[in-house]
């Protein structure tokens, strides 16, 4: 299927590893020149590279080491394309998740940061695009948040505070005037990818049960109905979706990639 995206200009963020780099994989391989931002610049300029590799029909790579939690990181990924926002008509949002434990033990330091990261930098992003994207009249927000935002989970209560407010401010937005002017914006729930977030979120979980870290693993690998993980692969597929041109009538949603693991119907 051909996405209807070829020569569009994306932002991917936190796109050196994981579900972010499966992304701006996805998009690059549709013909799509991506702006792949992460903080380690070694880290970043070799997902460039491999990036590179792959990108179909003449797409561009650009490598930008900030850190898009900060105004002059994220400065710098939007000058790539010549000013804030100017030019972008894809934005996929991503930051690492804030640490795993007991809410006993955070400050609110520990708040601010978490709510600073995934729920105030995505629409800071937001707003330094989404005018620009309604003029030209095409547009395709994707805030990568988590499935704690639909099943919570105790250890992660950082992330189902700060990715909840996100959710409820997306849910406002996308159903403004702008999505009759071409602009979609959506959230992607991943459930249990391997990744190194999912390694962490292990790790905590061994901790807390006194169980070894394999053994953890395996069991929460049994209760998915899939029996597996996923793979960035995956998660980057139904991103490119999203942003595609056939997705022109899905705003507003959240949309669940857990391999069947929330049991409800809604």
């Amino acid at each position: 299927m051909d996405l209807g995206i070829s020569g569009r200009w994306a932002l991917v963020s936190g796109a050196s590893k994981g579900l972010g780099f499966g992304c701006a994989d996805a998009l690059v391989a549709e013909g799509v020149n991506v702006i792949v931002v992460a903080r380690t610049a070694d880290a970043i300029e070799a997902a460039g590279e491999r990036l590179r590799s792959r990108a179909a029909q003449g797409a561009k790579v650009i490598a930008v080491a900030a850190d898009i939690t900060t105004q002059a990181g994220r400065d710098a990924a939007f000058s790539a394309v010549g000013g804030p926002g100017v030019n972008l008509d894809i934005v996929v949002t991503n930051a690492g998740g804030p640490p795993t434990g007991d809410f006993r033990d955070w400050n609110r330091e520990a708040w601010i940061k978490a709510v600073d990261a995934n729920m105030l930098t995505p629409i800071e992003m937001i707003k330094a695009t989404v005018d620009g994207m309604a003029a030209r009249g095409f547009g395709r927000i994707v805030n990568i948040t988590s499935s704690a935002v639909k099943a919570p989970i105790d250890v992660l209560g950082l992330s189902n505070g700060a990715r909840s407010g996100l959710t409820g401010f997306v849910a406002g937005l996308a159903r403004s005037p702008i999505a009759g002017k071409g602009v979609t914006i959506n959230n992607l729930l991943p459930g249990k990818f391997d990744t190194d977030r999912l390694a962490s979120t292990l790790g905590a979980a061994a901790q807390k049960s006194g169980k070894p870290t394999d053994e953890v693993r395996a069991m929460q690998a049994a209760q998915v109905p899939v029996k597996r993980f996923g793979t960035p692969q995956e998660f980057g597929a139904i991103c490119a979706f999203l942003c595609s041109t056939h997705a022109a009538y899905i705003t507003g949603q959240n949309v669940l990639v857990d391999g069947g693991l929330y049991p409800g119907t809604f």
